[in-house]
């Protein structure tokens, strides 16, 4: 939802979409749920349907690296910039999937991402923008949470719960609503139990099935409730999508978006 939406902002002012990003877990991955410190990876396999959805183009990359440094800083030694050999860090993965949408499109001027809170996240987007010459966009960032989410709801973004992890949330019922099904459930844990209303303390993950720049929307054939932890108070689940089909919206305006050279 927070990439999603923040696309969204890209194109309401003005910019032009070159393409979508993705990092995901390689294929030898045990489960969906891997131990990344700055990427959502619950979901991936309904990404793939993104370029079709939204007629821009998507480049993704795999998700070899570790979160090996995990101070707020972040700065790349010599053996985290060889992705290719030895144990880096998982920005680095970042990097080298960057390196390669500048290469298919030159014209590449910014990165545009969903952060909103997470210092942690957004200087290691900035580190890695830094060094490839690139601006970095966020939209989001710093913004009322209880206030977005209710953008978010307005603006005809369709995200789905796809995990949580938090006391107050249950993988049997929550997974698979929307964020205004589950809005008045967010608002009332929030003053419980001081959650994020967004998600930002890693409550829960969404993946969005429609938006108001997309040209299909997704809609889930058959999906399955996967528990990744038991725990009494606050059990930990995900929800993987089995099958899946794309509907044509009518009326639906293709986004701008630059071709490849």
């Amino acid at each position: 939802k927070d990439s999603c939406y923040a696309l969204h902002q890209c194109l309401q002012h003005g910019h032009e979409v070159v393409c979508i990003a993705n990092l995901h877990p390689p294929p030898t991955a045990s489960s969906d749920e891997i131990d990344s410190f700055m990427y959502q990876t619950v979901g991936h396999d309904l990404v793939e349907a993104y370029a079709e959805c939204t007629g821009i183009p998507l480049i993704r990359g795999v998700i070899h690296g570790k979160p090996t440094k995990q101070d707020l800083e972040y700065s790349a030694t010599l053996e985290d910039q060889n992705v290719r050999g030895g144990d880096h860090d998982e920005v680095e993965d970042l990097f080298e999937l960057l390196v390669r949408a500048k290469e298919r499109f030159p014209v590449i001027e910014a990165v545009s991402s969903g952060a909103i809170l997470s210092n942690y996240q957004r200087l290691r987007v900035e580190n890695v923008c830094s060094r490839l010459n690139l601006v970095s966009l966020a939209y989001l960032w710093q913004r009322d949470q209880t206030e977005l989410l209710d953008e978010m709801i307005a603006s005809g973004i369709h995200a789905l719960l796809v995990k949580t992890a938090a006391l107050g949330l249950s993988p049997q019922k929550h997974l698979g609503k929307s964020l205004a099904e589950v809005r008045p459930w967010l608002l009332q844990i929030h003053d419980t139990y001081g959650c994020n209303v967004c998600g930002e303390g890693g409550e829960y993950e969404t993946i969005t099935f429609d938006s108001p720049f997309f040209l299909k929307r997704i809609v889930s054939d058959e999906s399955e409730v996967i528990m990744h932890s038991d725990d009494a108070f606050a059990p930990v689940g995900y929800l993987k999508v089995r099958r899946f089909h794309l509907e044509d919206k009518q009326n639906a305006t293709p986004s701008r978006a630059v071709q490849p050279t």
